[in-house]
């Protein structure tokens, strides 16, 4: 059986889409593509997927994961493209390499995400991103099926910044990065990486640590995207790509 890592996206309006919507249109892809999947066994056989630590609900992504297993070989990009044509724009597999290292869940250490806040200036979201920083501990709470729990969202968080208003272009001039264009106000960017952790700290627990410490409230709520997930550079502090193994063990040639 050969198997195949994949990574997609959810873009735009797409990213409104649950995980269970996203696997019902990938198994269709799948059927429409005429993909020769390997089975589970038993009375109910399943195509053999497996997800690694989907994005929530609302929040647009560069960086989702899956794995299939085939019953048959197939070179990785040509069933990327074949895939890729299969799903609705926004929902797009944007690589593919064929599995040859393990562990690839355990890769997954941290995320990198991009969070807009529309109605917040560069000056305020600064300002609140360092007192969080500074603090030792940011209790926050969150409603589970089994209630209200609490929890430390400062000591997941391994880098956190507020993007230049201005970013050279390259041309001598400098070109807004901010500014919320629907409105013409103000509208702070965020770099965040969080590592992943037990319980799950997710962005919207680090705004609601913004909010304990600094009393940051956007008027909006804010626009997520992950930029990336995977193996952490502690030294640098950035997420690097989870598929370089399986690329770098691939045979010459290939």
């Amino acid at each position: 059986m050969q198997r195949i890592r994949l990574r997609y996206t959810k873009r735009g309006r797409l990213r409104f889409t649950s995980h269970r919507d996203f696997q019902r249109a990938f198994e269709r892809a799948l059927r429409r593509s005429t993909v020769p999947m390997a089975y589970s066994a038993g009375f109910t056989p399943h195509p053999k997927v497996s997800y690694a630590n989907a994005a929530p609900t609302g929040v647009a992504s560069e960086a989702e994961y899956l794995e299939i297993g085939l019953a048959a070989a197939r070179d990785p990009e040509a069933l990327r493209a074949q895939l890729d044509e299969s799903l609705p724009t926004g929902l797009d597999i944007v690589d593919a390499v064929e599995v040859r290292t393990p562990n690839f869940v355990e890769r997954l250490e941290a995320s990198e995400w991009q969070i807009r806040l529309a109605g917040v200036s560069e000056e305020q979201a600064a300002g609140a991103v360092e007192v969080f920083l500074a603090a030792e501990r940011v209790e926050v709470q969150r409603l589970t099926k089994n209630g209200v729990r609490i929890f430390d969202a400062r000591s997941a968080v391994a880098g956190m910044e507020v993007l230049p208003s201005q970013v050279d272009d390259g041309n001598d001039t400098a070109t807004e990065r901010t500014g919320d264009v629907r409105t013409g106000g103000p509208c702070a960017i965020l770099r965040l990486v969080v590592r992943h952790a037990t319980p799950a700290v997710r962005p919207d627990d680090v705004l609601s640590g913004l909010r304990a410490t600094a009393d940051l409230a956007p008027p909006v709520p804010a626009e997520v995207t992950r930029l990336a997930q995977g193996p952490l550079d502690e030294e640098t502090g950035t997420v690097t790509d989870p598929l370089a193994l399986d690329r770098a063990a691939a045979p010459a040639g290939l």
